[in-house]
């Protein structure tokens, strides 16, 4: 139902931006189905690793590994496959919501979302050629403390 809302919302504004301007609007759309294009050959195959894995890993095995009776294990294991995994936010959000739907615990995805957003295990190489190697191994260490942070009070909370 929120989602029909949110639709609605979307849709009215978008007739009062055409409204407004009409030139822009379309450009602004145009720019946006442009970007979309662009980022389609990527996401098609990681929805489908994801949609593969998800039907071999059954929904037992995720409760067990990352579900609420998992504890702090799971959080654990939920950190280090974020902080390992190289998934960008449109693929790691409704990953998230698909593992909930199969039972995995609330403070276990709030540590696997978080590490993947915070922490760059994949990407460290990259990290330290810009950054350096302290700041770059300083800045995973504080992802990896944030993410341990950020699931207590999702533990807390929910």
């Amino acid at each position: 139902m929120s989602t029909y809302i949110i639709y609605g919302i979307v849709f009215l504004l978008l007739i009062v931006s055409s409204i407004k301007d009409g030139k822009k609007t379309k450009k602004a759309l145009k720019m946006g189905l442009k970007s979309f294009t662009k980022l389609l050959p990527s996401m098609i195959p990681m929805f489908l690793i994801i949609g593969i894995v998800l039907s071999f890993v059954s929904p037992k095995t995720i409760s067990m590994i990352l579900g609420k009776d998992s504890g702090f294990i799971g959080v654990v294991i939920g950190i280090i496959t974020g902080s390992i995994a190289f998934l960008p936010s449109f693929v790691a959000f409704p990953l998230g919501v698909n593992l909930l739907n199969q039972g995995a615990g609330y403070p276990q995805i709030a540590a696997f979302i978080s590490s993947l957003m915070a922490v760059g295990i994949a990407s460290i190489g990259l990290e330290m050629s810009y950054f350096g190697k302290e700041t770059a191994i300083l800045r995973n260490i504080l992802g990896i403390v944030v993410s341990i942070i950020f699931a207590l009070i999702i533990w807390v909370v929910m």
